[in-house]
């Protein structure tokens, strides 16, 4: 049998041990926490980072980024890019404070004057319309697709894509637009304060909001896709003088 001193030591030993793990516990969790932060912060990181794509053109160099919040288009442009589809294509539509467009496969070797834009490979790539967080603003990198009457999902074109170039636009001008937009999305887009005021202080292409997938950004080049908006096109705003991709390179790192 314990005598009286034994157990008076026992339960002495025991509440220093409780002591000494609460005050383990108190150094270790902070420290747990901490280093769970980094680690969810280093994979946030290297989740984020967005993909890069230099196009050598006969006008100039421009580089985009491509956004992770649209994977499927990401992953086809990439899909393309690294295949060679866009090498030797021509910017085969031009609208001066609108866009350039590219990616149509029969302008490899289309001849002066030939109509272009019909071009596209079999597949379409599912929408992945992310507004408010992406919209048509200045430099905005986007899929073209065919019309709701023929495609009411707006799944977009396998190839085809459009830089955004735009104008500025007064409050008095959005308004209206906006409207449009709400009435063609069925009320599901709806301008917030950030996007009117990107639209009047940089501009962009309101009226594409909703209805085509935003899907990357200029990032480098933004005066090369500029002076092509600005060359002399022919009716169907294809430029007259040709302006060729000679290469498109994703940047690995």
């Amino acid at each position: 049998m314990f005598r009286s001193k034994d157990s008076h030591y026992i339960c002495l030993r025991i509440c220093k041990n409780e002591q000494l793990k609460k005050e383990i516990m108190k150094r270790i969790i902070p420290t747990m926490l901490v280093l769970m932060m980094l680690v969810q912060l280093q994979a946030w990181g290297k989740r984020e980072k967005e993909t890069e794509v230099l196009f050598e053109t006969t006008a100039g160099d421009f580089r985009v980024a491509l956004y992770n919040e649209t994977p499927l288009h990401r992953d086809n442009f990439l899909k393309l890019v690294r295949e060679g589809y866009y090498d030797s294509l021509l910017v085969h539509r031009a609208i001066h404070g609108f866009l350039i467009q590219m990616g149509d496969p029969n302008s490899r070797h289309a001849k002066p004057g030939e109509f272009l834009g019909a071009g596209k490979p079999k597949h379409t790539v599912p929408a992945e319309i992310c507004f408010p967080k992406l919209f048509h603003r200045r430099g905005a990198l986007s899929m073209a697709r065919e019309p709701d009457e023929v495609n009411p999902e707006r799944a977009s074109s396998g190839s085809q894509f459009f830089i955004v170039t735009g104008r500025l636009y007064m409050p008095q001008e959005l308004a209206p637009i906006e409207k449009r937009v709400y009435a063609a999305t069925e009320g599901e887009i709806k301008f917030t304060d950030r996007v009117r005021q990107v639209y009047e202080d940089h501009g962009g292409a309101p009226y594409l909001d909703g209805q085509y997938t935003v899907f990357g950004h200029i990032i480098e080049g933004m005066n090369t896709v500029t002076g092509i908006q600005m060359m002399p096109t022919d009716e169907n705003d294809r430029p007259k003088d040709d302006v060729r991709i000679i290469r498109a390179t994703v940047i690995e790192e």
